[in-house]
């Protein structure tokens, strides 16, 4: 059974010495995160970040047990999720940590209206519900991410923007109220005009009702006014770690130092 949320000394998830190598003792070994420790706390927000390619995301698929680690053990509540190999052990997990992807297009099953997604979200929810109040349960969830939903529930994924498709997403977690959040690039892919939505929308989760996050990010700027702790991944491993602060102020990794000149400043000078 997994643990009753609440606060606690013992991490909300927490990472020792986890790897996940491809191809192992192949020629196309590629060690994708290599032996990566990190933990957070209920509440807390923090992110991984580092270029394409740096071992953020499978860090991420392995939290969510899209994938099984090499080595290493992952903790929830002090418990070890790696043994969870049962279909129902998954859903009671899948119900306490979701996320969202970056291409929300993806996931969405192509022939379902969002009603039909949204829907689906209940059977990771305790409880039964009536038809009614599964349909009262929806309308609040888009609404409480900025969407008109009595226009929306009846429509496809292609009849949506990619705003519009992310904050559907974000309804859904609504619905679930997991204690975590994983949040891979979900800007990324959106017009800007629709990031600083998205992006606000997913910090009340953290305050109005106390969701723990894990931003997946190359975007250091985003990552130093959201987060808790940054944590910098350079191929497959953690390189540099701390509050915002000690890591964009007191950088001692090279990889850190290059990514914070990347960053644009108001100060820099453009030639024309």
């Amino acid at each position: 059974m997994l643990a009753v949320s609440g606060k606690s000394a013992e991490p909300l998830i927490r990472l020792e010495n986890v790897s996940k190598i491809f191809n192992p003792g192949s020629k196309s070994e590629v060690r994708a995160v290599d032996d990566v420790s990190f933990s957070m706390q209920s509440g807390e927000i923090i992110s991984l970040l580092g270029e394409s390619g740096s071992g953020k995301t499978t860090t991420a698929r392995l939290m969510l047990k899209l994938s099984q680690p090499t080595s290493g053990q992952i903790y929830f509540h002090g418990q070890d999720i790696i043994p969870w190999t049962k279909q129902s052990e998954s859903i009671r997990y899948w119900g306490q940590v979701q996320a969202i992807f970056q291409d929300p297009f993806a996931s969405f099953n192509s022939f379902y209206s969002v009603e039909n997604l949204l829907a689906n979200a209940f059977r990771l929810v305790k409880g039964t519900f009536t038809r009614k109040e599964k349909v009262d349960k929806m309308l609040w969830s888009l609404e409480s991410v900025g969407l008109n939903a009595a226009e929306l529930l009846t429509k496809r994924p292609h009849e949506l923007s990619g705003g519009q498709r992310q904050r559907i997403m974000i309804a859904r977690v609504l619905i679930i109220q997991p204690e975590v959040l994983i949040a891979d690039e979900p800007t990324s892919m959106i017009d800007a005009s629709s990031r600083a939505g998205i992006l606000n929308i997913l910090l009340k989760l953290r305050q109005e009702m106390g969701m723990s996050i894990i931003f997946i990010t190359h975007d250091l700027g985003m990552a130093y006014y959201t987060s808790d702790h940054l944590y910098i991944m350079n191929q497959g491993k953690i390189v540099e770690r701390g509050t915002p602060d000690e890591v964009v102020h007191h950088a001692k990794n090279e990889y850190t130092k290059r990514l914070l000149e990347d960053v644009p400043t108001l100060e820099k000078k453009w030639a024309i």
